[in-house]
């Protein structure tokens, strides 16, 4: 509505700016003459002129911000639905939802304003060409030259600001890397090394910059120069036709009124390197939309006992099988540990059961039923995950734990993870903001197993979830989950023998292959499995 209300505001304004010159012109003519004929109108077209510029300003601004909201939430739904599938950094990411979604957002007002530019500009020459065809002709012999010209200068911008963004892009990507992995660097002393790195890019974003302004700087001046030349030209056929005696006092003010209507929109610098701006991050915005997020099925139940099946499963990413035709049973109701050297594909095999990554081929069963034919809803309530590195969510502590699920089970499930005793030594226990409740790794584990706890699913996937833990916490968290999640299937990557010992098999992955399943008893023997554990 805002965009409509802007091209109504818009076109108002052209149509005084092309009903003035003429106006002006017969109000001078009737004044000259002892008439006051036209000047009414004379002033109400200026009234609604003004009223109009007023309102392009006010829509423009609300259009523009309302315009960007929206196309930054349409890109932050995309983007989360394509979860961790999506080809672009996280730094890339978020230089394009700041920085392109507010350039795409400017697109179509920036097309309204080029094109009414346009036709008041055409309207101005019809006009010219209807009091003087003399000064009409001087003025169309400029035409083509200066439309090429500023056809080349949008497709220099338009390229010249797409590396501009795409340079700003490298250096979030790298500020945001570093930020996170802020206390190494402190520790190491690399400080300098990775301002070094972060600001790599630099070079290249100050060149792109150089060459905007380089780009602006000469169709300034040529198409400058070619508008004043094409003005005089008419202003000079004009005072030739006033001196002749064929065009009025009131006429050459019409003429210069129209002159000044055609020549502006071959004067838009500023608005099409703006479109041109806009073009660049709507092509940036468009890149993020073209990646297809996966697509969810229509099975809105599942019924059994919770049975996880692998059949065929290969997942490949670049040029290497991650997956190499994996066929797994995971019993329902049993704790099943994945074991293997780093690479084996152990935390991918663990992906799939909830879609975090999709196989190439092959397909992951739940019950029976294709995970990727279950709707994203009964898939999350189907499967849960706990992480080696868990991120907190939520305005609390408590929050983040009971994070989409019901918050009647965050303090049992803190209980079980025996996160809850140094959660209540917080200063707000369980309501202590997050910014104000720094964590041990051990600590964020817990509560990252709370938060798995707390939900209610068949399927529970431990990612290394405890690996921060030592083995008498381990030990006892372990005992509490077995007790917790009886009867529930659990599939746990494991590190340590003394996890895969309490769990009731084990399958041993080697190189994107499962090697051998048995219990950790049986499989003990072998010296290559005790490697998995190192000495």
């Amino acid at each position: 509505m805002p965009l409509i209300s802007y091209g109504v505001a818009v076109a108002g304004r052209a149509i005084a700016l092309l009903a003035s010159p003429a106006l002006i012109a017969s109000t001078v003519d009737a004044v000259i003459s002892g008439s006051t004929r036209g000047f009414t109108a004379l002033v109400l077209v200026l009234v609604g002129g003004a009223v109009c510029e007023v309102a392009v300003s006010l829509l423009g601004a609300s259009a523009i911000g309302s315009r960007t909201a929206a196309q930054r939430v349409r890109a932050v739904r995309h983007l989360l639905a394509l979860g961790p599938r999506g080809s672009l950094s996280a730094g890339d990411g978020v230089s394009r939802i700041v920085h392109a979604c507010a350039e795409a957002a400017e697109a179509p007002l920036m097309i309204v304003q080029v094109v009414a530019g346009a036709a008041t500009s055409v309207g101005g020459l019809v006009l010219l060409w209807t009091t003087d065809w003399r000064s009409g002709v001087a003025f169309v012999l400029a035409i083509p030259l200066i439309l090429f010209l500023a056809k080349r200068f949008l497709g220099d911008v338009t390229s010249a600001q797409g590396e501009y963004f795409q340079a700003q892009s490298q250096i979030a990507d790298r500020l945001l890397n570093a930020l996170t992995g802020i206390r190494t660097i402190r520790a190491s002393g690399t400080a300098d090394r990775e301002t070094t790195r972060v600001l790599r890019p630099l070079p290249m974003l100050s060149a792109c910059g150089r060459a905007l302004w380089s780009v602006q700087r000469g169709a300034v001046w040529r198409m400058g120069l070619l508008v004043a030349l094409s003005e005089i030209l008419v202003l000079a056929v004009a005072g030739w036709g006033v001196a002749g005696g064929v065009v009025s006092a009131g006429e050459i003010l019409a003429v210069v009124g129209y002159l000044s209507l055609a020549s502006a929109g071959f004067d838009q610098i500023d608005s099409v390197l703006e479109l041109g701006y806009a073009k660049a991050g709507a092509a940036r915005l468009a890149e993020v939309l073209a990646e297809e997020p996966p697509r969810a099925g229509s099975v809105f139940s599942l019924t059994g006992p919770g049975e996880v099946r692998f059949e065929g499963v290969t997942l490949v990413r670049g040029e290497r099988r991650v997956l190499d035709e994996v066929d797994l049973v995971v019993p329902a109701g049993v704790a099943m540990a994945v074991v293997g050297h780093s690479g084996s594909g152990k935390s991918t095999l663990g992906e799939t059961v909830g879609r975090l990554s999709d196989p190439s081929s092959g397909r992951v069963t739940v019950d029976g039923v294709a995970v990727g034919e279950l709707p994203w809803p009964v898939l999350r309530r189907a499967v849960t995950y706990a992480f080696a590195a868990p991120v907190l969510l939520g305005d609390t502590v408590g929050a983040a734990i009971g994070y989409g699920t019901r918050k009647s089970n965050v303090v049992a499930a803190a209980q079980d993870a025996r996160a809850d005793a140094f959660i209540r030594r917080l200063p707000q226990g369980y309501e202590t903001p997050l910014t104000d409740a720094p964590m041990s790794g051990g600590e964020l584990q817990r509560v990252g197993l709370a938060r798995a706890l707390a939900r209610r699913s068949r399927v529970y996937v431990l990612d290394d979830a405890m690996s921060g833990l030592d083995s008498m916490t381990e030990a006892e968290v372990g005992e509490a989950i077995t007790a917790r999640l009886a009867g529930r299937t659990r599939l746990i990557i494991a590190h340590r023998a003394e996890t895969a010992q309490r769990c009731d098999l084990v399958a041993w992955m080697d190189s994107g292959k499962v090697r051998e399943v048995g219990s950790h008893g049986q499989l003990w023997s072998n010296p290559d499995y005790r490697a998995v554990f190192g000495r």
